[in-house]
């Protein structure tokens, strides 16, 4: 069995492309599932996969995030990986889904829980919003503030990879990707056209798929009036040699296949380059130094 890929909330799992996709486990809130019925579930998770990566939300309510946290130390349990993203909601079901596609390729349960943060950098997130009087997220200047109170007035945000504010019809424009990508978009109270056209066109999409509206983005957005939009990488192939050309290293506390700076199971830092000593290490440095590939 594929590493069970867990989310926090329904929204967050978009539909699969095709019948070969992995649907995400959805987690119950603590306020409607007891702490023994919560260990249960995720013990039998465990059980069944091997491996379990939860991803959520950094804006997920205290008491949910405490609760991930006591069931995974009650179990005692290196197998389970609990992984927050600043992603706004829409963004964060477009990187749960390329998740569960990629937890069919064969990728060791330590690399697939390190995509998220690896792809995370890939998904251009934004909103068309009318009003950026309550945005959080996104710093908003005092002229874009006071602009708010306008009728009829709409702003273009994009809240990662870096953050950006347009007003609609100032002539500015969203810096998008520089690669293909499917644009998902999910309405609120306001017309996606600007989004479906405008901004589709001026990022070059290869194409645009509707989603629902996840129940927590007008509350990260500061209004129900929007349409939250996520661009990302589309082709699994593309993903997967996208994390395939990733340097892999071996968790020195857990043993298990990694990418990046950091085990995401057990938190153990990979020992930096200038400090390993073993027998590949050397090759690696003196193919670097002869200026051979490696």
């Amino acid at each position: 069995m594929p590493t069970a890929i867990a989310v926090t909330s329904a929204d967050l799992v978009l539909p699969p492309p095709d019948p070969h996709t992995p649907t995400a486990h959805v987690l119950t809130p603590p306020d409607r599932q007891p702490l023994d019925a919560a260990l249960a579930e995720t013990q039998l998770l465990v059980e069944q996969h091997g491996y379990v990566v939860v991803l959520y939300q950094s804006s997920l309510p205290a008491p949910f995030v405490r609760r991930l946290h006591t069931v995974r130390s009650m179990l005692e349990s290196d197998r389970i990986a609990l992984l927050g993203t600043d992603l706004p909601p829409l963004a964060t079901g477009v990187l749960v889904h390329q998740m569960r596609q990629l937890s069919t390729c064969g990728f060791s349960p330590g690399v697939l829980g390190a995509t998220a943060r690896l792809l995370a950098h890939y998904i251009h997130a934004g909103a068309l919003l009318n009003s950026v009087a309550r945005l959080d997220h996104v710093p908003v200047g005092l002229k874009e503030h006071a602009k708010s109170w306008m009728p009829g007035t709409q702003f273009g945000v994009l809240a990662a990879p870096a953050s950006r504010l347009v007003r609609i019809g100032d002539g500015g424009t969203l810096p998008g990707p520089e690669f293909p990508t499917r644009l998902t978009y999910a309405a609120g109270q306001l017309s996606p056209d600007w989004v479906t056209g405008t901004l589709a066109t001026q990022w070059r999409v290869t194409g645009t798929q509707e989603a629902r509206l996840p129940a927590d983005s007008p509350r990260w957005w500061g209004t129900g009036k929007l349409v939250e939009f996520a661009a990302s990488i589309a082709d699994v192939s593309v993903l997967y040699q996208l994390v395939s050309s990733v340097r892999r290293d071996e968790c020195r506390w857990c043993g298990l296949e990694l990418i990046g700076d950091r085990c995401v199971f057990c938190s153990s830092p990979v020992t930096p380059p200038e400090n390993r000593s073993g027998p590949a290490d050397v090759v690696s440095q003196e193919a670097s130094a002869s200026g051979r590939p490696r």
